[in-house]
């Protein structure tokens, strides 16, 4: 798995700081163009249940601000929340879910770790597992979930 810093992606950037201000945070933004326009999917998360509401929200105040990156194409935008049991796709994203049960297939033994997540930064991250702490480098994490079984 890798770290990529997401303050180097502009759009990335600013739709993080439109969602800051609804309370959210922004865990993942794609674009995919297509042959009929471009499509958006932003993934948001707040510390607790990120509703419908939520997502609703988010897609409301983003509109203006992709009306303006995307400005004369043709373009639909899809808001959602990472879900139960989201497949974590960079390392960056674990910072949001400080407290909350994961679970990482790690290569360096070829079996999966799971925890609550206790830290995360650039190198890696720190799981609270049965046995104690569990320290791992993003490098030997093959993919990684939530996983609301570990929470209790």
């Amino acid at each position: 798995m890798r770290f990529t810093p997401r303050e180097k992606d502009p759009l990335f950037d600013s739709t993080e700081k439109v969602l800051r201000g609804l309370g959210l945070s922004l865990i993942d933004l794609s674009v995919f163009r297509g042959k009929t326009g471009i499509q958006v999917k932003a993934v948001v998360y707040r510390d607790g249940i990120t509703g419908v509401e939520d997502c609703t929200n988010a897609h409301r105040a983003l509109l203006p601000s992709l009306e303006l990156a995307f400005a004369g194409k043709n373009f639909s935008a899809e808001v959602s929340s990472p879900g139960i049991d989201r497949t974590i796709k960079d390392g960056s994203e674990f910072r949001h879910y400080l407290g909350r049960g994961v679970r990482c297939f790690r290569t360096d033994i070829s079996d999966w770790s799971a925890g609550i997540l206790q830290s995360a930064d650039e190198n890696g991250l720190t799981l609270k597992g049965k046995d104690g702490m569990i320290p791992l480098e993003y490098g030997v994490i093959a993919k990684a979930k939530l996983d609301a079984a570990q929470e209790g």
